[in-house]
């Protein structure tokens, strides 16, 4: 796949190749910035790209620049004035994954907390094959980071390495995915990615207090779940509750809705994606897409009509 035409460097359109920060920088150094992925979805019969649950991001983007001390917060506005620029500049009608960070642009240790600096990316994003077949996943033997160590609901890059340690071993060992245990032996999340599961026709997720990100998807799940009528439940899980499960699948914006159809070489129900997992794809995408007028406020367009 090529490089877009473009990117978005502290508010100006640039050539790809031109999007640079110097080495210098605390957050080259340190990891001291925070970050948002935020899907668009081309919606052909409309000629309109929608970005999904765009307000969300940019409250918790600007919740994380705050946690995080910076001196400046980038205004949302300017942002999502931004992204639609750089969209519109590349010519996107396809779907695209947008990532929107805000670091420090400065030199110096670690408690440098200024100036912001802001960059966007927007490339076009194909839907995986997991998305269709599921995936094995393994119970990592890396330990989910305590919210007393970390700021979990931070969306700061340093807390990512966590995550990464997850991903590689599971690659290595074999797997597609890995589940994380907090310090109470409970599930907390995938590697970057919540997680439910269906058990006894209920659908059941961590809580918020489980050292999770309180995910957008999540919540997006939980309120699409409801809707269908399925009871919700929001408390500690067992890793070995997932053997009993009927189904599991994991959330995110960049997982959206991914079947899990083994944990550690146990088939999940039947070991095949599950009917409320199939439906909730269905209903997740058609609102993302815009093919229904429903949760409509979800929906950002692009492009002028």
């Amino acid at each position: 796949m090529s490089d877009p035409k473009y990117m978005c460097l502290d508010g100006n359109i640039v050539a790809w190749q031109d999007g640079k920060v110097h080495v210098s920088t605390v957050a080259f150094k340190f990891g001291i910035s925070v970050f948002e992925g935020l899907r668009g979805y081309w919606n052909e019969r409309h000629q309109q790209l929608y970005l999904f649950q765009l307000d969300a991001h940019m409250r918790r983007l600007n919740y994380s620049q705050r946690f995080m001390r910076f001196d400046e917060i980038i205004d949302a506005k300017h942002i999502v004035e931004r992204i639609k620029a750089l969209i519109r500049a590349n010519e996107f009608r396809e779907d695209v994954f947008t990532m929107i960070t805000v670091f420090i642009n400065g030199p110096g240790g670690v408690v440098v907390s200024g100036p912001s600096g802001l960059a966007i990316t927007v490339e076009p994003h194909d839907r995986r094959s997991m998305f269709e077949m599921g995936c094995a996943a393994q119970v990592s033997s890396w330990q989910r980071v305590a919210d007393a160590a970390m700021p979990l609901r931070v969306k700061c890059n340093a807390n990512y390495q966590n995550a990464r340690l997850a991903a590689l071993q599971a690659r290595v060992d074999g797997y597609e995915a890995a589940l994380l245990l907090n310090s109470q032996g409970k599930v907390a999340e995938g590697y970057a990615m919540c997680v439910f599961m269906i058990r006894n026709g209920v659908a059941v997720t961590p809580s918020i207090t489980s050292d999770i990100v309180e995910g957008i998807t999540r919540s997006t799940v939980l309120d699409l779940l409801k809707e269908s009528g399925l009871e919700t439940q929001e408390r500690d899980v067992d890793r070995s509750e997932f053997a009993a499960a009927e189904e599991a699948f994991f959330c995110g914006t960049f997982w959206e809705i991914t079947p899990i159809t083994s944990i550690d070489r146990l088939p999940v129900g039947t070991g095949e994606v599950g009917p409320v997992t199939r439906q909730l794809q269905a209903r997740y995408r058609s609102i993302a897409r815009g093919d229904t007028a429903d949760h409509g406020e979800w929906r950002t367009s692009v492009y002028e009509r």
